[in-house]
């Protein structure tokens, strides 16, 4: 079965669950909720993501913390209000479970939108280059998602110059970051920012032949396997 209908937004993650279940919102009488996965790196590192999961899904996958799951879905962000501001939010809001997969990569997305503010282009301490980028990406009934991501080296120098209504294709992984915020001068806060680390990048007509389609199963899934879960 093909839960992915939408192309510009697919999302693969494989990891533990790190955290119990908590409430999130209901839909037509349908209750999901939001889990932490820990997703290894191939460094050895990890992320720590969060994932909405239908309350169905829950309950048939027997999913609770120390449980090990492969979940298909779409990176999504929704605004919440926090302290009395509204801050952009952002999950990966599982469609699938799936199992007994070759898997690849643990941690892999696609994403196909357009660009919805300035890129900002700097250098790091140690001069390593990076470009900040938010993308507008279409989803159903006249939605949109705003996903951060970020990209480095010649992708950075590439990204500087895109203009905000271009559209833009990119696989890359979604990691957290934490940084520390000043609330006070005596108090300073650890957060968490979930980003698209990016590794591949199209734009102006290039992002037209961008098959997010290939580009997902090619980074996931061996052949067979990609075409076994569309039967």
């Amino acid at each position: 079965m093909n839960n992915l209908t939408e192309k510009n937004n697919k999302v693969f993650i494989s990891g533990e669950i790190v955290s119990d279940a908590e409430f999130s919102h209901e839909v037509y009488g349908e209750g999901f909720y939001e889990l932490f996965v820990l997703v290894k790196r191939l460094s050895g590192q990890g992320d720590i993501l969060p994932i909405t999961v239908s309350e169905r899904l829950i309950t048939d996958k027997n999913l609770q913390k120390g449980v090990t799951i492969n979940a298909l879905g779409q990176f999504r962000s929704y605004n919440k209000l926090v302290d009395g501001k509204s801050k952009l939010m952002l999950t990966v809001f599982v469609r699938e479970i799936v199992e007994g997969l070759s898997v690849r990569n643990p941690n892999s997305i696609v994403l196909s939108g357009y660009i919805c503010k300035s890129p900002v282009y700097r250098t790091t301490p140690f001069n390593r280059e990076i470009a900040d980028i938010l993308i507008a990406v279409n989803r159903s009934y006249n939605k949109s998602d705003y996903i951060p991501c970020i990209a480095w080296g010649r992708n950075a120098r590439f990204a500087q110059n895109l203009a905000v209504g271009e559209k833009i294709a990119i696989a890359g992984r979604i990691q957290s970051r934490e940084y520390q915020k000043r609330i006070s001068d005596e108090e300073i806060k650890v957060m968490t920012a979930y980003e698209v680390s990016i590794s591949k990048l199209a734009a102006y007509e290039n992002a037209e032949g961008f098959d997010t389609e290939a580009e997902f199963s090619a980074l996931n899934f061996s052949s067979s396997d990609y075409e076994n879960m569309y039967q």
